[in-house]
């Protein structure tokens, strides 16, 4: 089965091509920026007549975790879920329709990034609000699955029993792993949680928002805005939400932006530590995770208190698990 994976980011759109059987076998793969991934950038893609296409979903919202294959009931599904991943599930939706277009016969399957975390036992899930909100579907859902998922194929069939997975890129999360299962992660409800980002604030005390509708009058849209993409990074330090350009940089607040975010992982890997009763094995991924020593040095730093702890790099294998995924549905 010739399968074709689009994973789109909160800042570009991964595509790859794979062979699946009994392995999943890479045959080629490419990057565009989002501003590009529009019609034309299946002509980028070439020749390719896939036998299943992929798709990388970040939120399926309340009951959809399993990968399926995407009809009109899903389509509808996914579009209530936007909700929920106001950053990523409308490009998501666009580029379905695209590649719904473009190979109009070929069957699509929606792969979710919170599937991993389904089962996450009820002291991660449950969030400290009403319990009739969590009986809505209020919870902790956990994202970066299909990355966590990618670390455990290249890690093999008997992982470390106390796994810390830090996915690190624009867009950044910290999982606690227990004998291959998900049971705590750093981002909740949404994929604005946990660590500094990008250009997320990751978690954020709630009364700076009730300050900003209150205060300054911003109404809901305008503080969806702020803490999706004008915080994080590019917030404190005004100069960017790309560490290659902070580290560049001599502006004082680029450095304090790097410093913020380094100590933001850090407490979120020891949060995870605490969650396993120690680590085995902590493994950075993501273009950040896997790339930025510098980074990578300032968060173990952070962690020197608790001993020893082996510390890897693995790249995120979306792409493959996707195809993956797409295998075992249709194979």
């Amino acid at each position: 089965m010739r399968v074709l994976t689009l994973n789109g980011g909160s800042s570009s759109v991964k595509f790859g091509v794979y062979a699946v059987g009994n392995t999943v076998t890479e045959v080629s793969t490419g990057e565009v920026e989002r501003a590009d991934a529009g019609g034309a950038f299946f002509d980028q893609i070439g020749d390719v007549r896939p036998d299943a296409i992929g798709h990388r979903i970040v939120h399926g919202g309340i009951d959809l975790f399993a990968p399926v294959v995407i009809d009109d009931g899903v389509l509808g599904r996914l579009k209530r879920a936007t909700a929920f991943a106001p950053l990523h599930a409308p490009a998501a939706l666009a580029m379905i329709a695209t590649a719904q277009a473009h190979y109009p016969d070929v069957p699509q399957v929606a792969c979710f990034d919170t599937g991993f975390h389904e089962d996450l036992p009820d002291l991660a899930a449950v969030l400290p609000i009403p319990k009739a909100l969590h009986a809505e579907g209020v919870r902790r859902y956990g994202f970066h699955g299909l990355s966590c998922e990618s670390i455990l194929a290249q890690l093999g069939h008997t992982p470390p029993d106390q796994l810390v997975i830090a996915h690190l890129g624009n867009g950044a999360s910290v999982t606690a792993v227990r004998a291959g299962h998900s049971v705590d992660t750093s981002m909740g409800l949404t994929p604005s949680g946990g660590v500094v980002m990008g250009t997320r604030s990751g978690d954020i005390d709630p009364g700076v928002l009730l300050y900003l509708l209150r205060e300054r009058g911003l109404d809901a849209t305008a503080v969806e805005d702020l803490i999706y993409r004008r915080s994080g990074l590019l917030g404190v330090s005004g100069v960017s939400a790309d560490l290659r350009v902070l580290h560049a940089s001599d502006i004082a607040d680029a450095a304090l932006a790097i410093r913020i975010f380094c100590r933001s992982v850090a407490k979120q890997i020891a949060a995870m530590l605490a969650v396993l009763g120690g680590a085995d094995l902590i493994v950075f991924t993501g273009g950040i995770g896997e790339h930025d020593a510098a980074v990578r040095t300032a968060i173990c730093g952070d962690l020197a208190f608790a001993g020893p702890i082996v510390v890897r790099t693995l790249p995120s294998q979306e792409g493959a698990q996707i195809a993956r995924h797409v295998g075992r549905l249709l194979g």
